[in-house]
């Protein structure tokens, strides 16, 4: 019977260490999980509501099973309760209220038993190695990892990483890339999150930041730090561009990252299935960065609209097809890489655009300020554009535009204030027949012209406007892009209706992020004081009915 036991110590222990080193997993655990099934087989064997207890020694083998029970003057539960006389003969010193162990003779566990103590093991090391995988890569994202490809299951392709597995989902694939079972692949951990199965870890081949870092693998300077890349776009398996800048004035940025003969960026290539990398010197002057950006096309010039996020680059007619590139591809990674929109003109296009803004703008002025068509062109020339800056502009830089004088100057200004005052009156009483409420009137940064436009869009009451979020209120509409024929590619897709009108009520107006939401608050201000004058009315009543009271008693 030694014998016996002591095989079944050393087979207990063998166990353990050989699952700790195949799931690499603490042997503490594995212990725990053969504790945790012996002591279910021996509530089988005893009877679910004993409380039974397991130690199994990790140095000796050594099983110790017992089963703890209450000191109690009367027994109630015989499962879990011992009566004062009996605890005494188990413990000397056992007194009423104490917990003390019943020691049990050892369980020989039978075919069924083996079989369940099995299955909780097993489930108990699975989810320690789960956990042990999400510890090892939870803090991984952002790093490139190599595995081998077990299966493509519905187009997602799944990768064994050695201790783990992930996924390269279809659209983080390169285009057009065969995955083959078997082969090696590369890719960009992007995110790990926790699941019941194991933790979920995604893979990316075609995100910018993959090309980076293939980048920082065949670039030392880029590994040291001496070589930045500030910005990157993709257009997966088919053409990129990177923006890089050097801290040392001694190294060439774009030479660094090519490499003799190009062998640096012709192994990046390599891994990408041939996908045409741009290489550009990124530049802290905005308009020079874009000019960079838009290579091989030539560009006349650049015109920022940072209020709009928006640039206006003209190019020659014969450059139009080369910046826009196939299919647009071209100003579309220009787009991503400088974080603008950029509309793209030629210089005959763009001479329209000017005059049909200096016809637009001098009819303005000569209409609201009553004046002739020289000087309602002269001030359009000197940059003037809203008849607020004509009302608003100091009085000495009016008058010191060529031709004019201060008595001139000052009468403009009061034409302009004048026409202002005329527009508000009639926005005032549109914004009436429309409906909306003199309290959104009062609010900050409202104008008459922006109740109108709220008033259009059924918006006419303080809980009306305080129901929306500030997006919702001052979000820019995005405008079509102009639809262009090239010779390169099919015109590019004119936007939905729904794409063009999704956008903010008061999105023309350019307002701030900071003022919508003053806006929003001061809308929803009288909230808040319904609810703090609300429970004032219970103490009102309580007081005058304490009054009525004292009258009644005298």
């Amino acid at each position: 019977m030694a014998s016996a036991i002591s095989a079944n110590k050393a087979e207990l222990l063998a166990i353990a260490n050989a699952v700790a080193s195949e799931k690499m997993i603490d042997k503490a655990i594995v212990i725990e999980a053969m504790e945790e099934a012996i002591q279910k087989s021996a509530r089988n064997r005893y009877g679910a509501e004993n409380d039974i207890r397991a130690k199994l020694d990790p140095q000796t083998g050594d099983l110790r099973l017992w089963r703890v029970v209450e000191v109690v003057e009367e027994v109630e539960d015989y499962f879990k309760q011992v009566d004062l006389k009996q605890a005494q003969k188990l413990q000397a010193d056992a007194k009423v209220g104490d917990f003390i162990v019943d020691p049990l003779p050892p369980v020989d566990l039978g075919r069924i038993d083996a079989q369940s103590a099995k299955q909780v093991i097993f489930q108990k090391v699975r989810d320690a190695e789960r956990e042990r995988q999400f510890e090892e890569f939870k803090d991984r994202a952002g790093e490139v990892i190599t595995g081998v490809i077990k299966s493509v299951e519905f187009g997602h392709v799944i990768v064994n990483l050695g201790r783990a597995e992930g996924v390269i989902r279809r659209d983080q694939q390169i285009p057009r890339e065969a995955a083959r079972v078997g082969e090696r692949v590369r890719a960009l951990i992007t995110k790990v999150e926790r699941n019941n199965r194991g933790p979920q870890i995604f893979l990316s081949r075609a995100h910018p930041d993959f090309m980076k870092k293939l980048f920082a693998q065949e670039v030392p300077e880029i590994y040291d730090g001496i070589i930045e890349i500030k910005a990157a776009a993709r257009d997966p398996g088919s053409r990129a561009k990177i923006g890089v800048i050097s801290h040392d004035s001694s190294i060439d940025p774009v030479g660094a990252c090519v490499g003799m003969k190009g062998s640096r960026v012709q192994a990046v290539v390599q891994e990408l299935q041939g996908e045409k990398i741009d290489i550009i010197p990124w530049s802290e002057d905005g308009a020079t960065f874009i000019v960079n950006a838009l290579q091989p096309a030539t560009v006349s010039r650049v015109v920022l609209d940072e209020e709009e996020g928006r640039i206006e680059v003209v190019v020659p007619d014969d450059q139009l097809s080369l910046a826009i590139g196939r299919r647009g591809q071209n100003v579309r990674l220009a787009s991503q890489l400088t974080g603008n929109q950029i509309d793209i003109m030629t210089e005959e296009e763009a001479s329209e655009k000017r005059s049909k803004e200096f016809a637009e703008r001098s009819k303005m002025f000569e209409e609201e300020l009553d004046v002739d068509e020289t000087l309602s062109q002269l001030l359009v020339a000197e940059g003037f554009v809203e008849l607020e800056e004509v009302a608003y502009v100091e009085l000495e830089e009016l008058a010191s535009i060529e031709g004019f004088d201060e008595d001139l100057a000052e009468e403009l200004q009061n034409r302009a204030l004048e026409a202002i005052e005329r527009q508000e009156a009639a926005h005032r009483e549109a914004r009436r027949e429309l409906g909306v409420e003199d309290d959104l009137a009062e609010l900050p940064h409202m104008t008459e012209a922006m109740l109108v436009t709220l008033g259009k869009a059924g918006i006419k009451t303080l809980d009306d406007l305080a129901d929306l979020a500030t997006d919702e209120l001052i979000a820019k509409k995005r405008e079509a892009p102009r639809r262009r024929n090239n010779a390169d590619g099919p015109p590019m897709r004119r936007p939905s209706v729904r794409e063009q009108d999704k956008g903010g009520v008061l999105g023309e107006y350019g307002l701030t992020e900071e003022q919508g939401n003053e806006i929003i608050m001061a809308a929803r201000a009288h909230w808040f004081e319904d609810e703090e004058a609300a429970p004032a009315a219970p103490a009102e009543d309580a007081a005058t009915q304490e009054a009525a009271d004292a009258d009644s008693t005298q």
